[in-house]
């Protein structure tokens, strides 16, 4: 079985997703200790911080999907944004890559790290 790559804005997008998830059971987990105020204050407290932090996902990863390369996937034919040396399609995960050094090479996300450019 080959490894499944996903692109790396829908991986930022589904993280800040599920913050907004767990926020929600957070607070309703809050509702469950009524009796307990401080308890429940907290939860709720806890909750809409993960909710806040979404947010602030959120708008991190619109303004850096306006910097991305918007490309034509050679597999699927659709318009994907590329982040980096080496991402995933949007729309059939295939890895895709504009470094002429790469072509030819096993995909490998550690490409994008600088620590790695330094190495090479």
């Amino acid at each position: 079985m080959a490894l499944k790559y996903s692109n790396k804005i829908n991986k930022i997008r589904t993280f800040a997703l599920s913050l907004i998830f767990v926020g929600f059971a957070i607070m309703y987990i809050g509702l469950l200790f009524k009796d307990i105020v401080w308890l429940m204050i907290i939860a709720m407290i806890l909750g809409m911080l993960s909710i806040l932090f979404s947010t602030v996902v959120y708008f991190w990863i619109g303004m850096l999907s306006t910097k991305a390369v918007p490309i034509e996937c050679p597999s699927c034919g659709k318009q994907t944004k590329m982040l980096g040396r080496v991402d995933a399609c949007m729309h059939c995960d295939q890895p895709l890559t504009m470094d002429p050094e790469l072509e030819g090479e096993e995909f490998d996300e550690s490409y994008n790290s600088k620590k790695r450019k330094t190495e090479e």
